[in-house]
């Protein structure tokens, strides 16, 4: 089993940042994959970033390109995603998600195995 515990998100202006951690622990392994979804009320959830156990392969919503930065230190388990300029829009809880496999699908938003309980990050315009 895999242990995903998010913090860092909250109230926050459009134009504002916010960053999120996600904690592993528990059963991992050196090939995995980790990424950050989100839901919106009313909507799916849906893929945000990933990033592979090295850093070297990250992947981004369209979305969030260029505004979104996810990294991980690997030493203290921990996934990031470091969210600018945020709009209304990207209000939502978010979600950390591990994929064992580091699957190439996941890079592309298909969920892996293991979801945390989720942040909420709430930006007012």
């Amino acid at each position: 089993q895999v242990q995903l515990v998010e913090s860092g998100g909250g109230l926050v202006q459009a134009g504002g940042s916010l960053r999120l951690s996600c904690a592993a622990s528990g059963r991992t392994f050196s090939d995995s994959a980790l990424g950050w979804f989100r839901q919106a009320p009313g909507k799916e959830r849906e893929f945000v970033a990933a990033i592979s156990w090295s850093g070297g392969r990250r992947s981004y919503a369209d979305s969030v390109k260029g505004r979104f930065t996810i990294s991980r230190d690997n030493a203290k388990n921990t996934v990031y995603l470091q969210m600018n300029s945020l709009k209304p829009e990207d209000t939502a809880v978010y979600y950390c998600n591990v994929d064992r496999l580091g699957r190439p699908s996941y890079y592309s938003g298909s969920p892996g195995d293991y979801w945390g309980q989720g942040t909420q990050v709430t930006v007012s315009s």
